[in-house]
């Protein structure tokens, strides 16, 4: 018979899953460029996640940042596993930064214009419109304040956009 603090811990933790999984998928694929790899990495941050839960500190910011930032390390790792020299790639899927009814002239040049960007620039994108993070998640993720993530992002999307209208 399972303890009802387990079982509840348990059942948060799948619901943690269910609400997260998919965008920490797609976020490490982002990163890794390999799909699976990502799955592996995914895996592996779940993994690491529960083994952390008891740690979670509520005051310090939401699950989904917590998460975020423990995916992102484990694809940190795997990078470095790799012995990639190369900065972060980040492929934001083009759907998150313009509509489906785009024309296709607009879709070439959002992508042109990522490409163009810094790594740790297409990053904060990629947290913002891909993972859907705020402000305040997405400093946990990188370890920043909010004001200084705030700021970066902010130029982020300023280099887009200004990458935009060049091509």
């Amino acid at each position: 018979m399972a303890l009802p603090g387990r079982q509840d811990a348990a059942s948060s933790f799948e619901a943690l899953y269910r609400s997260c999984g998919a965008d920490v998928y797609a976020y490490v694929a982002s990163l890794l460029r390999d799909r699976a790899a990502a799955e592996d990495v995914t895996a592996l941050a779940f993994e690491r996640a529960l083994r952390k839960r008891r740690s979670f500190d509520r005051e310090r910011g939401n699950e989904r940042a917590w998460l975020f930032g423990i995916a992102r390390n484990a694809a940190l790792d795997e990078l470095r596993r790799r012995s990639r020299t190369a900065a972060l790639l980040t492929d934001i899927p083009e759907e998150r930064l313009v509509g489906p009814d785009d024309e296709p002239e607009r879709r070439a040049s959002v992508r042109a214009a990522l490409a163009s960007l810094d790594p740790r620039d297409r990053e904060l994108i990629a947290l913002k419109f891909h993972a859907g993070l705020s402000n305040a998640e997405i400093a946990k993720v990188i370890g920043a304040s909010e004001s200084a993530a705030g700021t970066r992002l902010h130029r982020a999307v300023t280099k887009l956009r200004e990458a935009c209208h060049a091509h």
